[in-house]
């Protein structure tokens, strides 16, 4: 079990030593610290709040992990997670290239000025959460064809926000699987979400895109996206029951 997307104290997760125990006392074999950087972003002073400023701190990480794979049987990875906007693609690249991760994740978080975490509001009537929801996917398609990153993280995320829920259509999930197909990015099961029980999604992708994107046979990664040790012990298990379950293909990012 490679749960490949988890976060540490460099951006918005827990202190190593407790989150490698949990990973291992949940079965995982090999761990991915993923921390959040965003290089463009609706403004400077939201990406430091959100403890997105990875790209500043990430050799010091790196030393930390260093140290810590002597410390551990587990397989570390030493990875990152970039909010992806088209705007910056140029900026996202010469990043990558220079900092040398194992992998990279990609995810949009934000569309303009408008982030899709569940806690932000969307203001707007239906034609607008429309919109936004066509505009969102069109920039995961961008994403994936890029080729900047090994993994594209919870691409239909849009469906754990209450107000944007239920506007992914056939047409969207088609499209991101047609890029998926053309590209070296994988998409992952993530099970961010699976505990919230208020939340429309349990896991990403699911519904219309899930079910496209198991119709083409696509590989995934695993991920469980734990911030936090004790998230291990409920989301391991349940990314490896969805994958048995519906005997997904699992990608090596490496």
């Amino acid at each position: 079990m490679y749960d490949y997307h988890v976060h540490s104290l460099y951006s918005d997760g827990g202190h190593f030593e407790p989150m490698l125990s949990a990973a291992a006392e949940a079965g995982v074999s090999a761990v991915g610290f993923a921390d959040h950087c965003n290089l463009g972003g609706p403004t400077g002073e939201e990406r430091a709040r959100y403890g997105r400023n990875f790209d500043l701190t990430y050799e010091r990480r790196r030393e930390t992990l260093s140290a810590l794979d002597n410390e551990t049987e587990l397989t570390i990875f030493d990875a990152v997670e970039v909010d992806y906007d088209p705007a910056v693609e140029s900026e996202i690249a010469a990043f990558l290239d220079e900092a040398g991760f194992d992998y990279a994740l990609g995810s949009v978080h934000y569309i303009g000025d408008q982030y899709v975490f569940p806690s932000d509001p969307f203001d707007g009537g239906e034609a607008a959460r429309r919109a936004f929801v066509d505009d969102y996917y069109e920039t995961v398609v961008s994403l994936v064809d890029s080729e900047l990153f090994e993994i594209a993280a919870h691409v239909d995320i849009v469906e754990s926000h209450p107000q944007l829920s239920g506007f992914t259509t056939c047409e969207h999930a088609e499209m991101v699987a047609d890029a998926f197909e053309r590209s070296r990015t994988v998409p992952e099961l993530n099970a961010g979400r699976f505990e919230d029980d208020d939340k429309p999604a349990s896991f990403h992708p699911e519904g219309r895109v899930f079910e496209v994107l198991l119709e083409r046979g696509l590989p995934f990664t695993l991920g469980s996206d734990a911030h936090e040790p004790e998230e291990f012990a409920e989301r391991v298990p349940a990314l490896r029951d969805r994958a048995d379950r519906y005997e997904l293909e699992l990608a090596c990012p490496l």
